[in-house]
């Protein structure tokens, strides 16, 4: 009786981890994010929920950031820190989280 709990409890666990490996590891840019947007982007302490949002608006919102051409309190200082392709990533990243 004792090993038909554990394979069931096992596919349990399997199946309530699935949909985050689906999507796979956030990109090691979108780390600096979890502080402010929390680790699923959909903010955390007065931090504006970034997930779902437009890819090319995200780029655009980082990109004017990284400019100064967009006021923001710390996004500016973080922006200047990632290049092109590791905003794409961010962007990327959070876009697909639904």
């Amino acid at each position: 009786m004792r090993s038909s709990i554990l394979p069931a409890a096992l596919l349990a666990l399997a199946a309530t981890i699935a949909p985050a490996a689906a999507q796979g590891p956030a990109p090691l840019a979108a780390e600096g994010c979890i502080g402010c947007h929390g680790p699923d982007g959909r903010g955390v302490a007065g931090g504006i929920p970034i997930a779902g949002r437009d890819r090319a608006e995200l780029v655009a919102i980082m990109t004017a950031f990284r400019a100064n051409e967009r006021p923001g309190t710390i996004m500016g200082r973080i922006a200047r820190g990632y290049t092109d392709a590791e905003i794409a990533a961010v962007a990327e990243h959070f876009s697909r989280i639904r």
